[in-house]
């Protein structure tokens, strides 16, 4: 309980010094905002976004009835937009919080044991790093198939080595210090430095790690959508930005096209600034710096 307590304090204490800090406030707002509008999406003057609607209401401006128009099935592009914050959110966490577990799993493995296992666990990490990751998206996702699980999937294979190389960086400093070496001399278990020692100092890291995947999956996702490699049969501001360029309708509606890439802007500059804010925070001193 203790433990548990001693988390739960510092989760309160990171979220406070977030709020001290000019990024984090952005972040942490917009993420709000998103958040609100995945929750409360039935309530916000929505519709079914994959709802066609009548031929008189093609490619209507934004109105007091279409809030930001509609598309050329007559489908309400602010539900869109709504509803695609729900499936940007969908892939951002589940993607990240995968990628950033395998990763570091890896790194924690490959950084306190080394020698040939560490070794290989690193070659294998480098091989992927070497490969161009938005050519290999897209074959991964033409050859997976089109579905939001798919680009999820797509996500993981690419993106895990990244974590495994910091992670691992990391490890291989804390694990010649003196409190890991105390442990040790005693008889602590492999199991025990790694997960009882190691692993709660390399924290910090991790949430900083799982901010950024969570914005490079919402990248790889409208990038891979806008190619024409996402589920057509789910919403999301990357599929939107599909359908508009694909009937060449950008310069007829505009409407159409500016909400979705607004979004996107706005959401990975968020979370970027997230991402910042929870380095900043987490370096030595920051507290006694802004006299917190």
């Amino acid at each position: 309980m203790s433990k548990l307590l001693k988390g739960l304090r510092s989760i309160r204490e990171v979220f406070r010094l977030l709020l001290t800090h000019r990024m984090g406030i952005v972040g942490i707002v917009v993420f709000a905002v998103l958040i609100f509008f995945t929750i409360f999406a039935p309530f916000l003057h929505t519709v079914d976004p994959m709802r066609a609607g009548v031929g008189a209401d093609v490619l209507q401006p934004p109105s007091s009835q279409f809030w930001l128009g509609t598309d050329h099935l007559a489908r309400d592009v602010w539900s869109q937009t709504i509803y695609g914050a729900r499936v940007a959110l969908l892939v951002g966490f589940v993607a990240a919080a995968v990628t950033v577990g395998i990763g570091t799993l890896i790194g924690l493995i490959a950084g306190y044991f080394g020698g040939l296992l560490g070794e290989v666990l690193m070659r294998i990490t480098d091989f992927f790093l070497m490969l161009p990751y938005l050519p290999l998206m897209i074959v991964l996702a033409a050859v997976l198939g089109p579905s939001i699980g798919n680009i999820i999937l797509v996500v993981i294979i690419v993106y895990w080595p990244f974590t495994t190389r910091v992670i691992r960086s990391q490890v291989l400093s804390i694990k010649k210090r003196a409190f890991v070496e105390a442990s040790r001399s005693v008889g602590a278990s492999h199991s025990l430095l790694i997960f009882g020692e190691i692993l709660p100092n390399v924290v910090p890291l991790i949430c900083a790690q799982a901010v950024v995947m969570v914005t490079w999956a919402i990248y790889a996702e409208a990038v891979l959508a806008f190619l024409g490699l996402g589920d057509p049969t789910t919403i999301s501001w990357g599929m939107m930005l599909n359908f508009v360029f694909e009937r060449g309708l950008i310069t007829m509606a505009p409407w159409w096209v500016i909400p979705p890439i607004v979004c996107i802007c706005a959401t990975i500059l968020a979370f970027t600034f997230l991402g910042n804010a929870v380095s900043d925070i987490m370096k030595p001193g920051y507290r006694e710096a802004r006299g917190l």
